[in-house]
């Protein structure tokens, strides 16, 4: 089964939602809380990528494996993480802020990222090279323009646009649970050799991560709703996406370098709804 047909389909699908709950306004949060919105950001696309290459040495990952782990770490805000800041009782318009600027800096950031992996990893040889320019290409196409169809929807019509966010809203979390059904089992025999390794190093990747991310809003002083929207912002990522990088034949046209981001999808639900849960019982 080529994969390529069912991942892009799929993340066009939730980056054309994300637009439709989009406004030009949800850009301009940095201009009233510059202090939130960096840490934020800070933590996404700074602190995530550099607790990656940490884990990654620290477990002994090599190749495709340590390069998977920075890829999922480099890739945006999931969409889902306004809907558990809701639910934790944070702040979703910095959380949908937040979500938004991490979808077009990482258009960038990610060729830069990922690069600077595959040197680190010995892999940016001959046989294995980035094409940074398709990868640069493929997420304006897959990320950006979606988005902006989707937010030009709700300029012209938020009934429409409301229409549509409340259909593609309830099918989001079935169709991430099924993409990474589809990449477990076609790849679940590298995923049992390595699942105890790969598992501990993606989980301490995102305790580590959002552990930084809750001491920097702490010692920046940010109020509790705030706090609770950076937690579950820079621990839940844009699976999706990763695994379209790592399985599109425009780029890295290897579906194993997905297999971390198929592991974290699944630690990053049931470690924010515990954290969800003790906040709301807090």
């Amino acid at each position: 089964m080529n994969t390529i047909f069912i991942v892009l389909p799929i993340l066009t699908l939730l980056m054309f939602d994300l637009g439709l709950t989009l406004q030009t306004a949800d850009f301009m949060e940095f201009a009233k809380r510059p202090r939130a919105v960096f840490v934020g950001l800070f933590g996404q696309i700074v602190l995530l990528p550099l607790a990656a290459f940490a884990v990654a040495s620290a477990f002994g990952l090599e190749g495709k494996l340590a390069i998977g782990v920075v890829l999922i770490a480099c890739c945006p805000g999931g969409s889902s993480s306004n809907i558990f800041s809701k639910l934790a009782g944070g702040d979703v318009p910095l959380s949908v802020s937040l979500t938004a600027l991490s979808s077009i800096i990482t258009l960038f950031t990610i060729p830069l990222v990922l690069s600077v992996a595959m040197l680190w990893a010995g892999m940016d040889d001959v046989s294995v090279k980035l094409p940074v320019g398709n990868l640069l290409v493929q997420n304006i196409l897959l990320m950006f323009v979606p988005i902006l169809v989707g937010m030009l929807i709700r300029h012209y019509s938020q009934m429409v646009a409301a229409k549509i966010d409340g259909v593609l809203s309830r099918c989001a979390f079935p169709l991430l649970i099924f993409l990474a059904m589809v990449f477990f089992l076609q790849h679940r025999e590298t995923i049992g050799l390595h699942i105890t390794s790969l598992g501990l190093a993606v989980g301490t990747m995102l305790l580590v991560s959002t552990l930084g991310a809750a001491l920097l809003a702490t010692a920046t002083r940010l109020n509790k709703r705030e706090r609770h929207t950076i937690v579950i912002e820079v621990g839940m990522q844009n699976a999706a996406q990763a695994i379209a990088i790592a399985a599109s034949p425009f780029v890295l046209a290897d579906s194993s370098y997905a297999i971390p981001a198929i592991i974290y999808a699944l630690l990053m639900n049931v470690v924010l709804l515990i954290y969800v849960a003790l906040v709301k019982r807090k």
